[in-house]
């Protein structure tokens, strides 16, 4: 080889190492940062409602909670966490915000879930049932036969009515459910598609303010009483796959819940990304509480009170279900 040639393929060499270099090898690329984290999937699709349970999650996201750990998390709206369940199992969402009840009614019937970290906790008017301001109906024993929208059966929103039925002399059977996502509620009570709704905030704000519905009880007192609402569940599987995405989320989420209880500021700028109220509304709603770890001793009280109302068949161990938090 002639010194000319050797020289053209040293260069070569020298061109094709800074190209990969460039490729792979920048600390400040996105895929790097994550890798070096060693996160089993650095981009995953999250299931929530568009109500104040999910905040944190989008308070992780606007805060960079997330991107810290090498996390991109792309929010996807659910109805409810017992519509969400199917998309867990398939694939279609990794992690999901749920409500307990719906979690603990699944994994009874053998579902593999794991409830990964706690979301929300009710508070006085958090929950209520709320009906048109010229409604026939004045109290809960008033309901009876007539349709209760939820936005999900069989789930928390059954239950907590199921308990106010009991105070007023009825039972579920007393009263028709029917389906109805939170956003729709208020409209499909004025076109006649039920006579009532057990609804949260904002949407308990939101229909008050712009159709003037009136609220006929707060279901989250009695049994009920600072009932734990929702946390973030995912398949067994999923959890055992990705224990370092999961950590990740965990931290995450968990940095964003001290910061929802800390500071109802953060909260009231995070709601009209997402519910699409105004920041007025937002300002004045009733929130609950934000728990930044699950426990077993009150989840228990949930699981306890759908044996009492015989959603459950058997007693049944929350513990089972919960994923212990990992360090990754």
């Amino acid at each position: 080889m002639t010194r000319t040639l050797r020289c053209r393929a040293l260069l070569l060499g020298a061109a094709v190492a800074l190209t990969l270099t460039a490729c792979g090898g920048n600390s400040d690329s996105p895929g790097a940062s994550a890798n070096s984290k060693g996160l089993e999937k650095t981009t995953i699709k999250v299931g929530a409602l568009p109500i104040p349970d999910a905040v944190s999650l989008y308070i992780a996201n606007d805060k960079g909670f997330f991107k810290e750990e090498g996390l991109t998390v792309q929010p996807v709206t659910i109805t409810g966490g017992a519509a969400a369940i199917p998309q867990v199992k398939s694939g279609a969402l990794d992690i999901s915000q749920t409500n307990y009840a719906s979690t603990f009614l699944a994994a009874s019937k053998g579902e593999k879930l794991k409830l990964v970290a706690d979301a929300y906790q009710a508070g006085p008017n958090t929950f209520n049932i709320m009906v048109p301001k010229d409604s026939p109906i004045k109290t809960v024993a008033d309901l009876k036969g007539k349709t209760v929208l939820v936005n999900n059966l069989r789930n928390i929103a059954t239950l907590a009515v199921t308990t106010q039925l009991k105070v007023a002399g009825l039972t579920e059977n007393d009263v028709k459910f029917a389906e109805k996502p939170f956003p729709d509620m208020g409209n499909a009570i004025t076109s006649g598609q039920g006579d009532a709704c057990w609804i949260t905030e904002p949407f308990i704000t939101a229909n008050q303010s712009k159709l003037g519905f009136r609220k006929l009880a707060d279901t989250m007192t009695g049994e009920t009483e600072d009932l734990p609402i929702a946390g973030w569940m995912a398949t067994d599987g999923w959890a055992q796959n990705n224990p370092k995405t999961l950590a990740a989320f965990q931290r995450a989420i968990a940095k964003a819940q001290d910061l929802a209880s800390s500071n109802r500021k953060e909260i009231e700028a995070m709601l009209p990304k997402y519910t699409k109220i105004d920041a007025k509304t937002a300002s004045v709603i009733t929130l609950g509480t934000y728990p930044n770890a699950l426990s077993a001793t009150r989840l228990q009280k949930v699981a306890d009170l759908m044996l009492d109302y015989k959603y459950l068949t058997s007693p049944f161990d929350v513990k089972s279900i919960i994923a212990a938090p990992s360090s990754g």
